[in-house]
């Protein structure tokens, strides 16, 4: 099977502003959701949204399972397309991330002891990949978008683990964490 044909044109200098403007900026909303909380009350409960992150972060992870196998048999066609569903969901997951920080808050972890602790070293190793991440995520496609393959897979072999693992810890913290949602 060969790869598939490039589908935008190569301008480095210009993606690497927008990627790193576009990471900046949902860095810093994300980073500043503690301190912001919309005072409406919605007619339902906003931890729906919590429960939605969780879902497509759980969607996420499977397609990039799926986006490895089919790249390892070759089937680069389809490989981008779930890959590319993958980009968009988790686009939607961040729409909704953010969406339910503004009219839910924060929700503390109740449990103590060892619970806690584990609780805690996932959410620190979440927080901080998922922070990190954006940009190579952005990164990784553009190359493969661009038709530069071998600069591709060498960064996809960093941004895949990572991307994986910052898609089921959030699954994982999101159970750990939705006893305690009010």
């Amino acid at each position: 099977m060969r790869m598939p044909e490039p589908v935008i044109a190569k301008n480095d200098t210009t993606v690497k502003w927008l990627i790193g403007i576009v990471s900046v900026v949902v860095f810093g909303v994300v980073a500043a959701l503690p301190k912001i909380h919309i005072g409406i009350q919605l007619p339902f409960n906003p931890h729906i949204f919590a429960a939605v992150n969780a879902a497509i972060n759980s969607m996420v992870s499977i397609l990039l399972v799926l986006a490895y196998a089919l790249v390892r048999n070759k089937k680069y066609e389809e490989h981008k397309k779930v890959m590319l569903t993958a980009i968009i969901l988790s686009s939607l997951f961040l729409v909704s991330y953010i969406v339910h920080h503004l009219f839910a808050g924060e929700t503390k972890f109740g449990g103590v002891g060892t619970i806690r602790t584990v609780y805690l070293i996932l959410l620190a190793s979440h927080i901080i990949l998922a922070a990190v991440i954006l940009p190579f995520i952005l990164y990784t496609a553009y190359r493969s978008l661009t038709g530069e393959y071998a600069r591709h897979k060498k960064i996809a072999r960093y941004t895949f683990p990572l991307w994986l693992y910052v898609s089921v810890t959030g699954v994982i913290v999101y159970l750990m964490i939705l006893p305690y949602y009010s």
